[in-house]
């Protein structure tokens, strides 16, 4: 199946190109500020127990948190992926060079970065205002679901973070005339692929959005601190580890043994530390106030 002819700029006003990538991360900041409001509005999720922020501290919040995203993600896409450019800051021949780790219009985002980036963004925020941390990442975790599905759709509308060789029907060839006139060739070259993008979009996005949206408002797990933090984090690194043998290890990384990745490695602490979470919530009483 051939690549779509997708033009990553939805529209140009004036010299600024509007881009679908920048319009994936606005609409799930967007919404999941809308849905964390939801919660934080909804008393009986945390009944006879109360919220653990005001939608006015959510509102804080949320500067916060996009600031962890674009921060984490970047510097997390250099230190895990992309190393060089902290060496370049020092040794680059040009200004392009030097400056290369802040030219975010570039690409190159990585979500543990921005996942660690929003973690001491919720740890800052909750220790200067006095709130429970366990219980702000409660409000959190249920509405990253909706930026990742974004985020996933947007990669594969740019045609990149492909997946690897494969003979399935709906394999993709991630090459156009597009692609090929920005590059001068196929990065991913004319072999048929698995558009894990979607995958990703589909799993990490749809199926732990609907996860924990259930352990919300059906099985109310807001009641017991940690509890959805802990789903999402075993949720994700579950999917992540699991889809990593699909997708196409990231270009420069070296071969790590018994056939890990770099996604699968960052994902394990993430599955170990939500297990602990959810396994501690279990055993403790709701809160009563």
């Amino acid at each position: 199946m051939p690549f779509p002819e997708f033009d990553p700029v939805l529209i140009h006003l004036g010299p600024l190109p509007i881009r679908w990538y920048a319009l994936a991360y606005v609409a799930g900041i967007v919404l999941g500020w809308w849905y964390a409001a939801r919660l934080i509005k909804t008393e009986r999720l945390w009944a006879p127990g109360k919220p653990p922020i005001s939608t006015t501290q959510l509102d804080d919040l949320v500067l916060w948190i996009v600031l962890g995203i674009i921060l984490g993600g970047r510097l997390g896409y250099a230190l895990f992926y992309k190393p060089i450019m902290y060496a370049q800051l020092f040794t680059g021949q040009t200004l392009g060079e030097r400056f290369e780790l802040f030219q975010l219009w570039t690409g190159g985002m990585s979500f543990h970065g921005g996942f660690l980036g929003v973690c001491l963004a919720i740890v800052l925020y909750s220790r200067g205002q006095k709130i429970d941390m366990l219980r702000l990442g409660d409000v959190v975790a249920p509405v990253v679901p909706i930026g990742l599905m974004f985020g996933r759709l947007a990669n594969f509308i740019n045609g990149e973070l492909w997946g690897r060789e494969t003979t399935v029907p709906w394999a993709i060839r991630f090459c156009n005339a597009r692609i090929q006139q920005m590059y001068g060739f196929c990065p991913a070259g004319d072999a048929p692929r698995h558009p894990s993008q979607l995958y990703e979009a589909g799993l990490e996005g749809i199926v732990l959005l609907s996860i924990l949206s259930l352990g919300v408002w059906k099985f109310d797990l807001l009641k017991k601190p940690g509890y959805v933090t802990g789903l999402f984090l075993v949720g994700y690194g579950v999917c992540r580890a699991a889809l990593e043998n699909v997708r196409e290890p990231d270009y420069g990384m070296p071969d790590f043994p018994l056939g890990l990745t770099m996604g699968m490695m960052l994902s394990i602490p993430m599955i170990l530390v939500g297990a602990w979470l959810v396994w501690r919530a279990w055993n403790r009483p709701p809160v009563s106030a």
